[in-house]
C-alpha cells in the first residue's frame, strides 16, 4: 500500500479500531467480575494493566493511532520512529507465539471472553505485523536497537515479580513462583527472552533484506 494512500487509511484505521475495541472488552470484563464480586474496581485496573498482553495491546493501538493522525507532536514522532515501532512488532510477536504455545491449551473462553482472546492474541499480533511489513519505513534498525528493545520484557518480569510477591497473585503460570519456585521461573523467562531476542534477530535481518529490494 503506497503511503498516505486511502486504502492504507483505511485498513489501518480498522486496525486501531479493533485493538481499541478488544482491550476495551477485556477490561470490561475484568471489572465487570470486579463489580460481580464486590471487590475494588481500582485493583480491577491494576490487575488489566498488569498483563505483558494487555501492555503491548496498548502500545500496538497508540501506534495505529498516532500513524493516523496529522497532528505533529513529540510523542507521535517517538512512537512512529522505525526503531521504536519495531521493538512493538518483537513484542506482540512475542505475545502471539508464548500464548499458542503456553497458555492457549489451558482454558477455553466463552462469549465475549473468547473474542476479546482472539482479538489480543491473534489478530492484533498479525495484523500489526502486516502493519510492520507494509508501512514501517525500512534499512534503519541495527543489532543495537535489540539492547534497548529488551529493557521492556525485563523491567515487566521484574514488576511481575515484584507484583506476584506482594499480592501472591501471578498473571502468568510460567512465572508462578509460588507453584514452581524461583529456579524454574528464571529458566522459564530466559527461554521467553531467548525467543524475543531470536524474533528481534529476524525483524533486523528483514528490515535490512526489505531496504535492499
Amino acid at each position: 500500500m503506497a503511503p498516505g494512500s486511502a486504502a492504507r487509511r483505511r485498513w489501518v484505521a480498522m486496525s486501531a479500531v479493533l485493538g481499541w475495541a478488544a482491550l476495551s472488552i477485556q477490561m470490561y470484563l475484568i471489572i465487570d467480575s470486579r463489580w460481580n464480586l464486590g471487590a475494588s474496581l481500582l485493583g480491577g485496573l491494576v490487575s488489566f494493566f498488569s498483563y505483558f498482553t494487555v501492555l503491548t495491546n496498548t502500545l500496538v493501538a497508540v501506534v495505529l493511532t498516532c500513524e493516523l493522525t496529522t497532528r505533529d507532536s513529540a510523542s507521535r514522532r517517538w512512537f512512529l520512529q522505525p526503531w521504536v515501532s519495531s521493538a512493538i512488532a518483537v513484542s506482540i510477536a512475542v505475545v502471539g507465539l508464548a500464548y499458542s504455545l503456553l497458555l492457549r491449551h489451558l482454558w477455553h473462553p466463552q462469549g465475549w471472553q473468547f473474542v476479546a482472546d482472539e482479538l489480543l492474541h491473534d489478530v492484533m499480533p498479525l495484523l500489526f505485523l502486516a502493519y510492520w511489513w507494509l508501512c514501517v519505513p525500512k534499512g534503519t534498525l541495527r543489532l543495537r536497537h535489540i539492547a534497548l528493545w529488551v529493557i521492556y520484557p525485563l523491567v515487566y518480569f521484574a514488576y511481575a515479580l515484584l507484583r506476584g510477591h506482594l499480592l501472591s497473585a501471578y498473571a502468568y503460570p510460567f512465572i508462578d513462583v509460588g507453584t514452581l519456585g524461583y529456579p524454574q521461573v528464571f529458566v522459564n523467562a530466559a527461554g521467553i527472552l531467548a525467543g524475543f531476542m531470536l524474533i528481534a534477530l529476524l525483524v533486523v535481518g528483514l528490515d535490512r533484506h526489505l531496504a535492499r529490494r
